[in-house]
């Protein structure tokens, strides 16, 4: 998968602007929705809100290791994560809110972790399957930044395949789109149904043929966002 450093700038803008509501995106954002495990509260955070049950443990970690300036108030935490409920702690999101808004070294760490753990093995998986334009990738980081993976499930909803077995990229990410619309439109849990506007903004760009995000903006749930300048 090859980005301009425009499409890159870009599609990390829409995933900003969807988990934080800004295109800048909001580093020290903390956030608690009923979507973990067995429909448990959590902590989601960050400028990509990556969550209490899956890495957050792993941010928090390599924060501390990187020596920030709350790194020795939230190391005390860093092995309760998704062991221990810590919804109710204000002490620590009070410490995950000043780290990211404070200190640019949560900022540099929060950069890196979600490259390494979200965007990377996204293009790995675009790579793998033949997926070549920039709306596919985008489509694709979305999908793991907010599900972890693209579920097997889905694939199963519709016929394409995908080019590595010898189908079209327009129509297989096409008819992916809309069964992950589908499935998070009927969703058992009612949060998720909300997160519709995310697949909504990108089968918008799919009617415009805008496969190389090169019609600008791009609008996301009611924000014309733009790459950086």
């Amino acid at each position: 998968m090859f980005l301009t450093e425009t499409q890159r700038s870009l599609i990390e803008r829409v995933i900003n602007k969807i988990e934080t509501g800004r295109p800048e995106g909001d580093y020290g954002k903390v956030s608690i929705y009923s979507d973990g495990p067995h429909g448990m509260r959590q902590i989601t955070y960050g400028r990509a809100q990556t969550t209490e049950y899956s890495n957050l443990r792993k941010l928090v970690k390599m924060y501390v290791s990187a020596g920030g300036l709350y790194s020795a108030e939230l190391a005390q935490y860093a092995d309760r994560i998704g062991s221990e409920s810590l919804t109710r702690n204000n002490s620590f999101k009070g410490l995950l809110r000043k780290a990211g808004r404070k200190d640019a070294i949560m900022k540099k760490i929060q950069d890196q972790f979600f490259e390494q753990y979200y965007f990377m093995p996204a293009m790995v998986w675009a790579d793998d399957h033949g997926l070549t334009k920039a709306l596919s990738a985008l489509v694709i980081y979305d999908s793991f930044i907010h599900s972890g993976q693209i579920f097997w499930f889905l694939r199963q909803r519709f016929a394409a395949n995908p080019p590595s077995s010898g189908g079209t990229e327009e129509e297989w990410v096409h008819e992916y789109l809309k069964a992950r619309h589908n499935w998070l439109k009927n969703h058992r849990i009612k949060i998720l149904r909300k997160t519709i506007y995310r697949t909504s903004g990108l089968l918008a760009q799919i009617e415009k043929n805008n496969w190389d995000l090169s019609r600008l903006p791009i609008k996301m749930n009611g924000t014309d966002v733009y790459p950086n300048r």
